[in-house]
């Protein structure tokens, strides 16, 4: 499969696994379009064409040709420039390595990632939260991140590819919505009553399990075993963790309980605050169970088996 097929599959299946809706994605793009008709030549120049296809800026080809031929993928959670001189030297030992694949954006799908953070306006919408409210406290959190990546070095990965002329691509909200759409599924069909019951259903997933043999096991940070779920929220995307405000009100918006892969000690405490139960999944095992999402999808498609190389905490586990 080339890398532009596997590129425009991961977009159309993230769009697919959106929490938001096809309709407000739809929205969101023409609202990009009709932006960019009004820009002047000059200012179209330096427009990135991309994102009026792509709703998501942190999944993108970074380097390489994208007629070339797939079949072996290097897949890792974290790529930096080590694991593509790891790549490197892989080639060298005879390993054929066509693709590496990297979860978390790096390059410019870092550098731009703050716009996914505008998501989480019609996350937090579809909760219950009026939408006037929940743009005004996810705008304070987009200038957060935006101002501290402005330092960063983000060239750094594209420019080892380069020289390298190993390909890479990302693949970060487009995994982080199959996560939610499954576990949001699989717990509104259980319907638990207790938190532990949550804790249970993600110890029947391979990547969870995993995760426990190595000391991550899914835990409740807010709340105990039987503590009441009530009405639970899997918030998993968007980019990054989400405003510190909405805590407030996602309690009058009668969340019980929030599924997270992750959580700074400000916002749980915040969410202990305002008496919502809070589950961590897990990150890195949470971010390997919307990649295997995503790759089952990709084998089914072409009815064959990609041969993986895993790196940097990402275990492959087919369904």
């Amino acid at each position: 499969m080339k890398l532009k097929n596997i590129y425009d599959f991961f977009i159309k299946e993230g769009i697919e696994a959106d929490p938001r809706g096809l309709d407000v994605i739809k929205l969101d793009l023409l609202r990009r379009k009709e932006e960019y008709n009004t820009l002047s030549s000059m200012k179209k120049e330096n427009y990135d064409i991309e994102s009026l296809t792509n709703p998501y800026y942190d999944s993108r080809i970074l380097y390489g040709d994208e007629d070339i031929e797939v079949k072996t993928v290097m897949v890792g959670i974290d790529i930096e420039s080590q694991e593509i001189l790891l790549a490197k030297q892989l080639i060298d030992l005879g390993n054929k390595i066509d693709l590496i694949i990297a979860h978390h954006p790096e390059g410019y799908a870092y550098s731009t990632f703050y716009n996914i953070i505008g998501m989480q306006v019609d996350i937090l919408s579809k909760q219950g939260i009026p939408i006037n409210v929940a743009e005004k406290i996810v705008s304070d959190r987009i200038n957060e991140v935006q101002k501290d990546l402005l330092p960063q070095n983000n060239e750094r990965i594209y420019d080892t590819a380069k020289l390298l002329n190993i390909p890479i691509m990302t693949a970060h909200t487009v995994a982080d919505n199959h996560v939610v759409s499954f576990l949001q599924n699989e717990i509104e069909t259980l319907k638990p009553i207790y938190l532990k019951e949550i804790i249970e259903l993600l110890g029947k997933y391979p990547e969870y399990q995993h995760a426990s043999k190595i000391g991550h096991a899914p835990f409740i940070l807010n709340g105990s075993d039987y503590s009441r779920c009530g009405k639970v929220f899997v918030d998993m995307t968007g980019g990054t963790e989400g405003p510190i405000k909405s805590f407030e009100k996602l309690e009058a918006a009668g969340i019980g309980t929030i599924v997270s892969m992750h959580l700074s000690p400000k916002n749980a405490a915040e969410a202990e605050k305002h008496h919502i139960n809070v589950i961590l999944a897990g990150h890195i095992s949470s971010d390997n169970l919307g990649m295997n999402l995503l790759f089952d999808k990709l084998e089914n498609k072409v009815f064959t088996e990609f041969k993986f190389i895993e790196c940097s905490g990402f275990r492959r586990f087919r369904r």
